[in-house]
């Protein structure tokens, strides 16, 4: 008997076992199928209904990859995803040929005829950033070959003259060149190798981390960057045994040299609930950061039990900006405009000022909340901001207070806009994560992250390569602000800290335009 005639015996053996094994098992699956008195489908139809659980089970990966155009996925389009990838691995945002928006109705900024060259704009580029930058060696049907190499690239930061100082009156102020950082996300809700790689990133991008309500992790501190602590209801890494505040941990954390600043989250666009994260990722050292009990499902309260008026919120920063000396601001999402205002007016009255107000947009991310409170709570951000920057306009106040924006400001457009609706600063979450890994696949609450970000499973996060990701996130941040100074030349201002509301236009669905002073005043006369 000759080899090649064994190895096809072999073949043949194990063709039979598998078709027996298969009819075996489709024999056990339509049994079990029938009997079943869950699925009324599977019970008459067993073959039928296990092929449309398979197409139901694959159908976002259809959808994303196969159906959708590229302009039309949820939360972000295949567009939006590409536009963050490329800037993170290649530092680009070129584009050809022409647009894929529709030009419907919404906000459209407005270029000079006589733009700025890039010898009239107020950038420093003293200092170089080192990354890693890919470039492509050859595109094939399946497959792309492609190296990294070293270079050095132009920061864009913010000039010292225009740069954003927070808590101006402390003892201990904050001093920003960046305009875009990292919103808040909580160790626990990422893990730590997407935490380490932000942290890096951001640092070497010379830009600000928000630790998230989750408490300050030692992957936090990885990348030796500015720290925005974030105080949830749930007071995790300034709270006591008992679920306390503890001025004694908040005194600690205000000593840090890293931690320049204090955000108050009193609600977030997609979660005006508490936090909440499922018991299999508290682990022991997540649990030790936030004085909680390992392995148990945290809900936190969905507010401050002694925050119930705007007397109280404003105490309670003016207090912490005396013990701790630095910039405290409140991040909340906006609905009512008359709430807004009365917080306004007390701030006035007391002579109690927040250094800082965050405004989260409807639209924001969160790692877990309800279908309800996620699609059907709060204004979107583009709606909220000239709220809120419109009656701090309105009482003469807008000097006093610097105000953050976020939600899905992913591209330098958008950051643009939101920035001439009254914004200082921006926040980015989601584009962060999408730079570090993130494909969106929306499993952020199962701890099955498939790329290692959103989880805090040893095995899938060996999938995350701190070394390689940290440089997109430097390239990513970067990439932002060329992009607003572009934007800037283009509307003809030296920096993008000057892009206001004369710079926009507001186009209506029957193409009439509305300047911004005007859409401010309607949002605010209205309701």
């Amino acid at each position: 008997m000759t080899v090649l005639t064994v190895l096809q015996l072999i073949v043949n053996v194990i063709i039979v076992v598998f078709l027996i094994g298969g009819l075996v098992l489709g024999a056990v699956l339509l049994f079990k199928d029938k009997r079943q008195k869950q699925h009324s489908v599977l019970r008459n139809y067993p073959l039928l209904a296990r092929i449309r659980y398979f197409f139901e089970k694959i159908g976002p990966e259809m959808r994303q990859y196969l159906f959708l155009e590229d302009t039309e996925g949820k939360p972000f389009s295949r567009n939006d995803f590409i536009n963050i990838v490329v800037a993170g691995k290649y530092n680009s945002r070129m584009a050809s040929f022409g647009t894929q928006e529709d030009y419907k109705e919404g906000f459209y900024i407005q270029n000079t005829m006589f733009p700025l060259q890039t010898s009239e704009l107020n950038i420093d580029q003293s200092s170089m950033i080192s990354t890693f930058i890919y470039h492509i060696d050859n595109e094939r049907l399946f497959n792309r070959d492609e190296h990294r190499e070293e270079t050095n690239i132009d920061p864009y930061f913010l000039t010292d003259d225009d740069a954003i100082v927070l808590g101006a009156q402390l003892a201990h102020p904050f001093t920003l060149k960046r305009l875009v950082g990292q919103s808040g996300m909580s160790y626990g809700a990422l893990g730590q190798r997407a935490i380490t790689a932000l942290s890096k990133g951001l640092g070497q991008a010379g830009t600000w981390m928000n630790t998230g309500e989750g408490g300050l992790s030692t992957y936090h501190l990885k990348g030796g960057g500015d720290i925005i602590f974030q105080i949830g209801p749930g007071l995790f890494g300034v709270r006591d045994a008992e679920g306390n505040f503890d001025e004694e941990e908040f005194k600690r954390l205000a000593q840090s040299a890293e931690v320049k600043a204090f955000e108050i989250k009193l609600a977030q666009g997609a979660k005006t609930r508490g936090g909440h994260m499922a018991g299999n990722k508290v682990t022991e050292e997540i649990a030790e950061i936030r004085n909680v009990t390992p392995w148990k499902t945290i809900n936190s309260p969905n507010r401050f039990t002694y925050i119930n008026n705007p007397n109280d919120l404003l105490e309670w920063v003016s207090n912490l900006q005396q013990i701790g000396q630095k910039p405290v601001g409140f991040k909340i999402v906006i609905s009512k405009v008359k709430e807004v205002e009365t917080l306004i007016q007390t701030m006035i009255r007391t002579n109690q000022f927040p250094d800082f107000i965050t405004i989260d947009g409807g639209e924001g991310g969160t790692g877990a909340t309800f279908q309800e409170l996620e699609d059907g709570v709060g204004l979107p951000l583009f709606t909220a901001l000239p709220i809120l920057s419109g009656l701090l306009e309105k009482y003469d106040i807008r000097d006093r207070v610097k105000i953050f924006a976020s939600g899905k400001l992913i591209t330098p457009d958008k950051i643009a806009i939101a920035l001439a609706l009254g914004a200082d600063l921006v926040n980015i979450a989601r584009g962060m994560m999408i730079s570090v890994g993130c494909i969106m696949s929306q499993q952020c609450h199962m701890n099955t992250c498939p790329v290692g970000v959103a989880t805090t499973d040893e095995k899938k996060e060996r999938a995350l390569i701190i070394e390689e990701k940290k440089f997109r996130v430097t390239n990513y941040v970067t990439s932002l602000h060329e992009g607003l100074f572009n934007i800037a030349a283009a509307v003809g201002v030296s920096s993008p800290t000057q892009i206001s509301k004369e710079h926009i236009i507001m186009k209506q669905h029957n193409g009439d335009l509305q300047s911004i002073h005007d859409y401010k005043l309607k949002l605010i006369e209205h309701q």
